[in-house]
């Protein structure tokens, strides 16, 4: 329920104590121009007097010295009895009257940077010491007494309480009182998140007792996955290169499904070693391969499935050249994410107003560690990234048949991508591109038809002679639990299987291959993706 917002008083009183001196000399100007008696501390009251703002220190004003090397500053009764005291009770004005301690009517705090800190390779101790005390403390409580005291944590809020202080006498409406308690809260706790999270970083807690999360709005968003949604945008976690924090160098406004599907097209692309591309729709490979510059790559993912690429999100492992650009522009497209580009493929994209242009300046680290979540009715499901990727080391082959040196190429390759593609997931991969993804089926059999089926639809639009599973190989982001599978994959011409193994049916699996000439060889790593 709100609070009635008639009652006001005229800020005459305020802390100020801020890391960010963003806004910091207009908003002390104001306020003293406007007569108020500001007390800060450290850094902040030499920023101020330096513009010429009178000040008070509140070791003056509390008659106590800082003292444990600056540990406890602003911890004392004249400061949270100043804040802390209810206006129009006459037992707290008693007490106030008693004990001498001045009302304090504003409180501008920001808090030690913490995670600037720690995230710029900071030592222990150093981390410790950002730890802020006395900032949190000022902030909850002006944000509990938000009746009587305004709590400001962002510059952005300056301007808004200095238009109403000059249009209330000095005041400001409870209505702002209340909103701006609510984001002190708000800043309060993730800051303690971000600490809690890092602890347990130290002391190797990968699942704590209480999980904690700290996320920033960047945008509201027009709609979420569907128009009658609303949705917005949140940055937060480990800090990671990828859509929460590339630049956005053209385009429309990126819409809930653009930046889900941007970000499983580039995370995709990452674990790719060549140059590579990937084209996404509806979070789903339609096209992926390597080759000798992201041009030939392009062309190749794009050859796997033009139709279903159409309005579909191109990522790029490298950074884009004029000759790429050239051919993208070719293609609707919703958005195109790259590490960097030039200026020549800079300048062809802009061509395609619409399309936004995203650039991220590094590629994400595809064995990085950290946590994934997703949301249940009352709870959440946590679980660690999938980092896990293979190479030839991890390959056991067990066939009659080994796989030659291109066949391996292209199943290390195909085994990427299908970590990537939602399960039932059964990518075909021949010259290391996708020719045929099946994805999000039930049965995994069908999921192999499915691709075949791609493939060959594929080649006959294209006005090929056979279909383009004809000499790949198939990867299978699962086992298969019965021999079908893999048949349907040998009769869409596979030559090479790559699979996790260990179901019950391995050695029917690997007889039907046997008989069918394939090689197929196990990781003993499975990629579901639900």
């Amino acid at each position: 329920m709100k609070q009635d917002s008639a009652y006001t008083n005229p800020i005459r009183r305020a802390l100020i104590s801020v890391s960010d001196k963003t806004g910091l000399a207009t908003l002390g100007k104001f306020l003293s121009d406007a007569g108020v008696e500001i007390l800060s501390t450290g850094g902040t009251a030499k920023a101020l007097r330096d513009i010429g703002v009178g000040v008070k220190d509140v070791s003056e004003h509390t008659q106590f010295p800082e003292i444990l090397d600056g540990r406890v500053k602003t911890i004392h009764p004249k400061i949270h009895g100043g804040i802390l005291g209810i206006r129009d009770n006459t037992t707290h004005q008693d007490a106030l009257a008693v004990h001498q301690i001045a009302p304090i009517d504003l409180v501008v705090v920001n808090l030690y940077p913490f995670e600037q800190t720690f995230s710029g390779g900071a030592d222990f101790n150093t981390c410790i010491e950002n730890i802020d005390i006395g900032g949190p403390s000022l902030i909850r409580a002006a944000a509990k007494n938000h009746r009587d005291v305004t709590v400001v944590v962002e510059s952005s809020d300056y301007t808004v309480v200095m238009e109403e202080m000059a249009a209330n006498g000095g005041a400001t409406t409870g209505t702002l009182r209340q909103r701006l308690a609510a984001k002190a809260y708000a800043l309060t706790s993730a800051y303690d998140s971000v600490i809690a999270n890092w602890f347990n970083v130290q002391v190797g807690e990968i699942f704590p007792e209480r999980l904690t999360v700290s996320a920033k709005r960047q945008k509201n968003l027009r709609y979420g996955e569907n128009p009658h949604l609303a949705s917005a945008f949140y940055s937060g976690g480990i800090t990671r290169p990828g859509v929460a924090n590339a630049r956005q160098v053209q385009g429309k406004e990126l819409s809930y499904n653009n930046l889900n599907d941007t970000d499983a097209a580039f995370e995709l692309v990452a674990e790719l070693d060549a140059p590579a591309i990937a084209i996404i729709k509806h979070a789903n490979p339609c096209g992926a391969a390597e080759g000798s510059d992201l041009k030939e790559a392009y062309l190749k993912a794009l050859a796997s499935d033009p139709l279903s690429a159409f309005g579909g999100i191109v990522a790029a492992n490298r950074p884009l050249d004029g000759a790429v650009a050239k051919e993208i522009a070719k293609l609707f497209a919703e958005v195109v994410i790259a590490p960097e580009a030039d200026a020549t493929a800079l300048e062809i994209l802009a061509a395609k107003k619409d399309l936004r242009v995203l650039l991220s300046s590094a590629i994400p680290d595809p064995g990085a560690s950290g946590l994934t979540l997703r949301q249940l009715s009352g709870g959440y499901l946590a679980q660690q990234r999938d980092n896990g990727r293979i190479d030839r080391t991890n390959l056991k082959t067990v066939t009659k048949r080994q796989p030659n040196n291109t066949e391996l190429q292209d199943l290390i390759f195909a085994f990427r991508v299908c970590k990537h593609t939602k399960s039932n997931a059964i990518v075909y991969v021949k010259d290391r591109a996708t020719v045929g993804v099946g994805a999000g089926q039930m049965s995994r059999v069908d999921s192999s038809r499915i691709a075949a089926w791609k493939a060959a639809a594929t080649a006959e639009a294209a006005g090929e002679k056979q279909s383009r599973a004809m000499g790949s190989v198939v990867a299978s982001d699962a086992f298969f639990p019965f021999a079908d599978g893999l048949i349907a994959a040998a009769e869409a011409g596979a030559t090479a299987v790559i699979q996790p193994g260990g179901s019950m049916r391995d050695d029917e699996v690997i007889a039907a291959a046997d008989e069918n000439n394939l090689a197929m060889v196990f990781t003993g790593m499975r990629h579901f993706r639900h």
